[in-house]
């Protein structure tokens, strides 16, 4: 006797699941377009988020390669009755004795003296310039540019000749050399103009005039504020230690030693930091667009009933609903999370590009939004998927 076997139903491959789920998105255009769009804003988010970050931490290492580490700068200190200390006038010649150190200078800060365009503009309208004394080796030490005109020399630093900072020329509105200005009640001749200098940001909000000339014509008593020194990269933290001692052997806790990299160092960490805010707003843009996928879905399920119910009435199992409407889903999230991606980088691209900077989109952010794509699209069509594989082929026919 011969038992009655039910056919099994047939198999759908991988490309007749794809077939299946992207007719039923072509369906309904406008609503897939939507749906998609708030998977591209998180997204895009994202990426951009990560890429203009990573772009601008590239470009602070850059710095830091180009600049070196092997920079220190010498300042005093507080005493031990809390008042402002000075460091000798004799510092820069001890500093410049110390073995590993190849090339150091000397800034003095002249307090007595402001510097303005003309004589008529108020004395205590400074504009934030400081005005400060300058050796000639200061330009080869903090390894700066001259942008305009020419740098201080054993001539120039003895006459009342000044070099203005970039932003200091940039407040007085001097654009060339050859221009006067005023400073300590005299005019002074604007020789020099000087490029931006990452490492000594004080020195781009200067006029700087030779020692000489300072205490000749300004009033000047000759203690230096800051020393900069370079070393070889191998003994920066050596000379680092016993430059206090050096500087000021009977009070050396009164001088203070800082390397300028760390403050560059400092700014790629903490953009490392402010990426974590903006790639939370990100995921939760990428959360909304999940919602809205998920809605779409449902109301797709509603609206599908007749071609469901068909499905199940010719053969169809219930798994294979499932994975049709998973399918639906999942190509959706992708559609959404590839122009998101494609989006993203293009904005890391122009943003890098309009700064300067290297654009970097590292790879990781993009296997990384390929995977958020994955996962918000699971997750946005497991419940439609099981509520559609759920009705009734009699009931779905018969209410739709």
């Amino acid at each position: 006797m011969t038992r009655d076997r039910r056919p099994a139903p047939a198999r759908l491959s991988p490309s007749d699941v794809l077939r299946v789920g992207a007719a039923g998105l072509r369906s309904r255009p406008a609503r897939v377009v939507l749906s998609a769009l708030g998977i591209a804003i998180g997204i895009a988010t994202m990426i951009a988020v990560i890429g203009i970050s990573s772009s601008s931490r590239e470009e602070l290492l850059r710095q830091l390669d180009r600049l070196g580490t092997n920079l220190l700068t010498v300042s005093p200190g507080q005493t031990v009755f809390g008042q402002d200390a000075e460091l000798p006038t004799g510092a820069l010649a001890m500093v410049e004795r110390i073995g590993p150190v190849y090339t150091a200078a000397a800034t003095g800060s002249v307090e007595k003296a402001t510097v303005r365009r003309t004589d008529r503009i108020p004395e205590a309208v400074t504009g934030g310039i400081a005005v400060q004394a300058a050796t000639t080796e200061l330009l080869t030490t903090l390894e700066g540019a001259v942008v305009r005109g020419t740098w201080l020399n054993a001539a120039t630093e003895r006459q009342p000749a000044v070099v203005l900072g970039a932003k200091a020329a940039e407040r007085l509105g001097i654009t060339r050399a050859g221009l006067q200005v005023w400073m300590g009640g005299r005019w002074f001749t604007v020789i020099g103009i000087l490029g931006p200098m990452p490492l000594a940001p004080e020195i781009e909000r200067s006029a700087l005039v030779g020692f000489p000339a300072a205490e000749e014509h300004l009033g000047f008593d000759g203690h230096p504020t800051t020393i900069y020194e370079r070393s070889s990269e191998e003994a920066v933290e050596a000379v680092r230690a016993v430059l206090p001692r050096t500087v000021s052997p009977e009070n050396p806790e009164e001088v203070e030693v800082s390397r300028p990299s760390d403050a560059l160092a400092a700014r790629a960490a903490a953009a490392g930091a402010f990426t974590n805010l903006l790639l939370g707003l990100g995921a939760v843009a990428l959360l909304v667009g999940g919602v809205g996928v998920a809605n779409t879905m449902v109301i797709s399920v509603l609206e599908r009933r007749r071609e469901i119910g068909l499905r199940r009435s010719l053969g169809a199992t219930r798994g294979q609903v499932r994975v049709q409407f998973l399918a639906e889903s999942l190509l959706l999230s992708a559609l959404g999370g590839v122009t998101g991606a494609v989006l993203g980088a293009l904005a890391t691209v122009g943003y890098a590009l309009s700064r300067d900077w290297p654009p970097v989109v590292p790879p990781w952010a993009i296997g990384g939004a390929v995977g958020a794509t994955l996962v918000i699209g699971t997750l946005a069509g497991i419940y439609p998927a099981m509520r559609a594989a759920r009705l009734s082929p009699t009931v779905a026919l018969a209410t739709a």
